[in-house]
């Protein structure tokens, strides 16, 4: 046998979980967290790196010895913090936040301490009531009706990402599908979205099968602020219809990404319901918004859907990864996804007297997520997470308000969540090129101080800076801060503020 080392004799033994190691080192690990979050928004929010950097830095070869804990963290502060684009800064105002909070860090601990795999009950009972438990809480913060509960006919599991749960149901309404069409007709099945749906969804239902002909992405205008139009999904399906082809799956979305725009989800319900098409609901940023009363009728008509989806590592402080998927029919999800090997046979499976969340997801194995997501819902109640949406919408709402006074800005879309959609467009210019160009020189400049990083989009053909607050970290005076330092690039820009403007 070739030897590991030039030394492989001389290696004495080590014990890698060593209780009083661990705790000295987690110590020492914890106090260097805190005190980042203290310092965090002392960084520059956008990494100033460039590609290659850490490859440059770091052996091209894994250490024969182990290092100590004082060295991997020394080139933690030399290495890896320079190259991190801080989503916890209280200065990130880009893409959509993914939140964080006291509660979701201890609960992660737990996860990592036990390090069960909980792939069916047996192999973690805890793990997999507790899901099943906190699924529940969080469907009852909803309003979702007892068919999408455990405690009703429905159930709920957590998978990592939207994107998961929308291959998971696409692929059981896929198994529906078929049983009834055959097989052979695969390529007669037909899936709808909107051009506002978020991107992953064309890749999933390429992933489970789906001809890129057939899928159909249904145009918005900003006439109907990008939501989509239910007339013209029946339009569609009928079409399809006569055409031959078998309507499966439509995915309705509350809060796109680039607008946060919200499909009229009892509306287009009402359109499916003659052609057993499956309807999930993605609210993965929106939907947290759905525990306060004022934004729960965005989620009307969902007790008609099939399955509903959200991420609350987004916006309800859990971390990530954590997306919530509840399904009307679990046996449905369970049928398509099921399997039985013979080492993971026990006597709770074969009764069928447990859930084995194996069955509800893509792979077998899966961590303790919901134990992170319990800390959060029993540290700060239901009461506190919905004062952080509140605060949040309340932030954006002022951040609005003040785009509002300069005449040198527009809002493109009413703002009603916490994402802002603005853009500079003064008065004097008029060509749509050099709109674009002049937002993108904007963007530019702010993010370049490294005071604040924010992301844009373009939806209907409208270039415009994307402003979403959200991180756990922010208030009002980085808000504040923020529009002053957008202010500055417009004047930077020979932009000049008319008089009056805030």
């Amino acid at each position: 046998m070739e030897s590991l080392g030039p030394n492989s004799n001389d290696i004495s033994p080590f014990n890698p979980l060593d209780p009083e190691e661990f705790r000295a080192q987690a110590h020492s690990l914890v106090d260097f967290i805190a005190d980042y979050y203290n310092n965090v928004q002392t960084y520059p929010v956008l990494s100033k790196v460039e590609p290659g950097f850490l490859t440059a830095s770091l052996p091209k070869t894994a250490p024969y010895r182990g290092e100590s804990f004082e060295q991997i963290m020394d080139d933690v502060r030399k290495f890896v913090l320079p190259g991190m684009c801080h989503w916890v800064s209280p200065n990130f105002f880009a893409y959509f936040p993914a939140t964080v909070s006291t509660a979701a860090f201890l609960g992660e601990m737990m996860c990592a301490a036990f390090n069960c795999v909980g792939f069916n009950w047996l192999a973690s009972p805890a793990a997999t009531e507790m899901e099943m438990v906190v699924l529940d809480w969080l469907a009852g913060m909803l309003g979702l009706p007892k068919s999408f509960m455990f405690s009703g006919s429905g159930g709920g599991v957590i998978q990592g990402t939207t994107s998961e749960s929308i291959i998971c149901t696409l692929v059981a309404a896929r198994e529906r599908a078929l049983s009834t069409i055959g097989s052979r007709n695969m390529n007669k099945l037909v899936v709808y979205g909107s051009d506002q749906t978020h991107s992953t969804y064309t890749k999933a239902c390429k992933l489970v099968g789906i001809s890129p002909k057939n899928i159909r992405l249904i145009p918005t205008t900003l006439a109907t602020s990008f939501s989509m139009s239910a007339d013209i999904l029946r339009a569609t399906i009928q079409s399809d219809v006569a055409s031959g082809l078998v309507p499966l799956y439509l995915c309705v979305t509350v809060g796109t990404t680039s607008t946060t725009a919200v499909d009229p989800v009892d509306e287009l319900v009402h359109v499916t319901k003659d052609y057993n098409v499956w309807v999930h609901v993605d609210a993965a940023y929106a939907g947290s918004a759905c525990i306060c009363p004022e934004f729960r009728h965005y989620l009307g008509g969902v007790e008609r859907a099939d399955s509903l989806s959200l991420g609350p590592h987004k916006w309800l402080l859990s971390g990530l990864d954590c997306c919530c998927l509840w399904v009307r029919h679990p046996g449905l999800l369970v049928k398509a996804l099921g399997s039985n090997p013979e080492y993971l046979r026990n006597g709770p499976s074969e009764k069928d007297s447990v859930v084995d969340y194996k069955d509800w997801q893509i792979g077998t194995g899966r961590r303790f997520r919901s134990i992170r997501l319990w800390f959060v819902l029993r540290s700060y109640g239901v009461a506190n997470l919905q004062y952080h949406i509140r605060s949040d919408v309340k932030m954006a709402k002022v951040f609005e308000g003040w785009v509002r006074l300069d005449p040198r800005f527009e809002v493109v879309v009413p703002t009603r969540f916490a994402l802002v959609c603005f853009r500079l467009n003064p008065v004097w210019k008029r060509d749509k090129e050099e709109i674009e160009g002049l937002n993108r020189k904007l963007l530019d400049w702010v993010n370049s101080t490294g005071a604040v990083y924010m992301t844009h989009t373009v939806v209907g053909g409208v270039y415009m800076l994307r402003f979403a607050v959200g991180a756990t970290l922010t208030e009002h005076c980085h808000v504040a801060a923020a529009w002053k330092l957008i202010k500055e690039g417009a004047d930077a820009l020979g932009v000049k503020r008319v008089n009056g403007c805030r």
